[in-house]
């Protein structure tokens, strides 16, 4: 009886070794698909694996299989719940669109472990998505405080500032980011911030190092631009709308903004020209006159009384 007992004994400990050799033979892969195919034969055997199901998790993240990753972490923290789960569970939440259920998973991993730092990160970006900008800014300060030099931090606690309207923290923040990583994308987006608080020529410069820096940054040619025209520096303007809409011939906030350059030029054909079509754009049928079709669009919001006074005056060219 005492053999027979011995050998009940042995399969299960040898079975759970060789659940453990797979997720190590897994590890050893670069292939996400040949990662899982190892890790389901660990949990052929094991079904309970927890280190199974985590890696199992993140290679089907990885796939971008986030339904499926998120059943394996799930799995894991109805076992053992771990911060690391929830983080990862978290992510893959994001990445289907689910702010809420992200925003409880990074909540309930920082609950279990403070010091899991990429989740304030994360924390933050969720709370962005569900309009909570202060909540955001909290998070991304805190990881500023952690990490002095994290430009995504910086960048993302701009954008939340912008939100909120607070452009003058915005520029700071933004103006962290031209230190930290120079490059075109860095002075677009300080450039935009100027450009919300009137800082027009200070704006321009920044739109010219992002073209300098990046000639292919469309959006910066429109925004030069918008800078251009609110300088009265009209030709300058039509040459930078001119190009946007070269690039993309669907922008009618170029094509307006084209329209009203060239009315300060005096060249009323064109002016008219480009404002028919904006409005083309916006309403193919052209089944309305009204200001309403640009309702939304960036003069519309942003230069509201220049645009009510410049729709009036091209209407009537």
């Amino acid at each position: 009886m005492k053999k027979i007992l011995l050998v009940f004994v042995f399969i299960p400990l040898f079975s759970i070794g060789q659940a453990t050799k797979f997720v190590r033979q897994a590890l050893r892969l670069t292939d996400p698909e040949d990662q899982i195919e190892l890790l389901n034969q660990a949990l052929e055997i094991d079904s309970k694996h927890l280190d199974a199901l985590f890696y199992r998790g993140i290679a089907k993240y990885n796939l971008e299989d986030y339904d499926g990753a998120i059943l394996d972490f799930t799995k894991i923290i109805f076992y053992e719940p771990d911060a690391d789960s929830y983080y990862n569970r978290g992510n893959s939440k994001f990445n289907l669109m689910d702010y809420e259920g992200a925003l409880l998973d990074y909540q309930e991993a920082l609950e279990l472990d403070p010091d899991l730092i990429g989740a304030y990160f994360n924390l933050g970006n969720a709370k962005f998505y569900l309009g909570d900008f202060k909540g955001a800014v909290e998070n991304f300060s805190k990881m500023i405080r952690f990490f002095p030099n994290d430009y995504k931090s910086y960048s993302q606690r701009a954008l939340a500032h912008m939100e909120l309207k607070n452009y003058k923290e915005a520029f700071k923040d933004f103006g962290a980011c031209v230190l930290l990583r120079p490059d075109s994308e860095s002075y677009y987006n300080r450039g935009f911030a100027l450009l919300e608080i009137n800082y027009y020529k200070e704006a321009k410069d920044d739109f010219l190092k992002a073209i300098e820096l990046n000639p292919g940054n469309t959006p910066a040619f429109f925004y030069l631009g918008v800078s251009h025209f609110l300088l009265g520096e009209f030709q300058q303007s039509i040459n930078s709308l001119t190009y946007a809409t070269n690039k993309d011939q669907m922008d009618y906030d170029a094509h307006f903004g084209l329209a009203m350059a060239y009315y300060h030029i005096n060249d009323l054909e064109k002016a008219k020209a480009k404002f028919e079509r904006a409005k083309k754009i916006l309403d193919p049928t052209l089944s309305t006159n009204s200001p309403s079709i640009f309702k939304d669009t960036y003069w519309e919001v942003n230069e509201k009384q220049l645009f009510t006074d410049m729709y009036k005056i091209l209407s009537e060219i």
